[in-house]
């Protein structure tokens, strides 16, 4: 069952128990993944789904925080609700000792040495980790890594 489908039914099912905050979610996945794939002009692949799903929940990570800051609680439950659905459809996220270790093998595998190489770095070290982990983590390793 592809993840189009298990969407669907979870939809159905959160249908039939009137839990709001699940389907509201899930409807609104749902649409941004037709949305992506009537920009690209195809259907999405599995992998192009899980970009979506994760920008999706990086939103609701960025919102999060800024009603941390303003002290909105109602808005702030409301948001984390939408979170933890959305990242019930991720994939299981690298730990930080994972990236490492990918970091590690793509400088070794780039030949870099200084931060001019950085570039040839992430770029050897984004499709592996693509959906998986964090850009921002992995750029501060790789950062540490090269200085």
């Amino acid at each position: 069952m592809g993840l189009q489908d298990k969407l669907l039914e979870d939809m159905k099912a959160a249908m039939k128990s009137g839990d709001t905050t699940r389907l509201g979610t899930i409807r609104m996945i749902r649409a941004q993944i037709q949305n992506a794939g009537l920009s690209k002009g195809e259907a999405l692949s599995e992998e192009d789904i899980f970009a979506v799903l994760s920008k999706e929940a990086k939103k609701r990570k960025e919102a999060i925080e800024l009603y941390k800051q303003g002290n909105r609680e109602d808005l702030l439950q409301k948001e984390t609700d939408e979170l933890d659905v959305i990242n019930s459809y991720l994939p299981e996220m690298l730990s930080e000792e994972e990236i490492t270790a990918i970091v590690a093998e793509a400088i070794q595998e780039a030949g870099a040495e200084t931060m001019g190489d950085m570039g040839k770095v992430m770029g050897i070290i984004m499709p592996k980790v693509k959906g998986r982990a964090d850009g921002k983590l992995v750029n501060e390793i790789v950062r540490k890594k090269l200085s």
